[in-house]
């Protein structure tokens, strides 16, 4: 038996001597190859992330625990980032918190990539990794940070054929890797509300990604705490294949070049919500990134940060517009904050659902 997911060339090797593979598992193989095995980050690799972009990210996100933590009763906490990167979301958050004396006992990053994890503690030394979320502490609250990191995690994929739902598959054919139906009847996992969708549409579930959020919930409803999510996604439930790959900024084949190109899906905070409050907790309606950061006062530093430099005041603008337009991330990356009961209300969110 292995130990862990098979690495690209395993993989391939099990699609050519049993057929097909699903597009969960094969997602899942080449993701864990592909961040195992570099920095993704920057202009020299595949992708950026807003705390990359900009300061006022990661300080915004820092304001907005020290709120939440104030509003709280300043308990003592814990700093748990999911998939953090670089790091650099923490060490923004984090010098932001403590100019409000919100310091956290402990700080915990969630990371199984040997290279981000030396990135990380170059940034953030004091952090503790672990390799998975049942490995950290239960013993009081935590606030919690997940930026793009439930799109990394793996999809099912269902097509509507001719007869029928069919589970999205990963064959060989030659030397390509290709999507196909599955034999096997899976109308009975497919969303009721999805599925007399039209023959060829395709829906998504990811139920590794319900999973995760209701650890943390549970966490959460026994602990205290929140966590706050932000990527890119919808409100489900909804038709359509989301599945893409990225290499060296540029969109590429997700089939091809496996484990060398990030693969992501688009995230359905529905799905997220419902899974938190399964667990206990409480789940905010969803905000657009632009609208949330916004209302935190994104503005407003930006005006503090140009005014100690004049020069760079264009520059900032732009990381300022990259974030918050409805033609950057503004509208397509989405907001949701998870509590545990009895926590107030985070800030930033309008028409919260307790």
């Amino acid at each position: 038996m292995r130990d862990g997911p098979p690495t690209p060339a395993q993989l391939i090797g099990d699609i050519a001597a049993a057929r097909a593979t699903t597009v969960a598992d094969y997602m899942a193989a080449a993701n864990s190859h592909y961040y195992a095995t570099r920095d993704p980050l920057g202009a020299a690799g595949d992708f950026t992330t807003a705390p990359e972009i900009s300061q006022m990210f990661g300080e915004m996100i820092g304001v907005w625990i020290a709120d939440l933590w104030a509003r709280a009763g300043s308990p003592a906490f814990r700093y748990v980032e999911l998939g953090p990167g670089r790091g650099t979301l923490a060490a923004d958050a984090l010098r932001a918190m403590v100019r409000f004396q919100c310091v956290p006992q402990k700080i915990h990053f969630v990371e199984t990539s040997p290279t981000l994890r030396a990135a990380q503690l170059a940034r953030v030394p004091a952090a503790i990794h672990h390799d998975d979320i049942d490995d950290l502490p239960d013993d009081g609250a935590a606030i919690i940070v997940a930026n793009e990191f439930f799109d990394a995690l793996p999809v099912h994929q269902y097509v509507r054929t001719s007869d029928g739902w069919r589970e999205r598959m990963v064959e060989r054919q030659g030397a390509r890797l290709v999507p196909v139906p599955g034999e096997a009847p899976a109308d009975d996992l497919v969303p009721a509300a999805l599925r007399n969708a039209a023959e060829g549409s395709i829906v998504e579930t990811a139920p590794v990604s319900a999973a995760i959020m209701q650890r943390c919930a549970f966490r959460l409803a026994r602990q205290g705490g929140a966590m706050l999510v932000i990527d890119y996604g919808y409100s489900g439930p909804a038709a359509g294949d989301t599945l893409q790959a990225v290499k060296a900024h540029r969109f590429a084949d997700p089939f091809a070049d496996l484990g060398e190109v990030d693969l992501t899906t688009h995230v359905d905070f529905t799905a997220l919500a419902d899974a938190a409050r399964s667990a206990g907790a409480a789940a905010s309606l969803v905000a657009t990134q632009g609208d949330w950061l916004q209302r935190l006062g994104i503005d407003a530093r930006l005006q503090s940060l140009a005014a100690a430099a004049a020069d760079r005041a264009e520059e900032l603008q732009g990381q300022r517009d990259r974030l918050v337009a409805a033609d950057a991330m503004g509208e397509l990356f989405k907001v949701m904050a998870i509590t545990a009961p009895g926590w107030p209300i985070p800030a930033g969110f309008t028409g919260d659902s307790p």
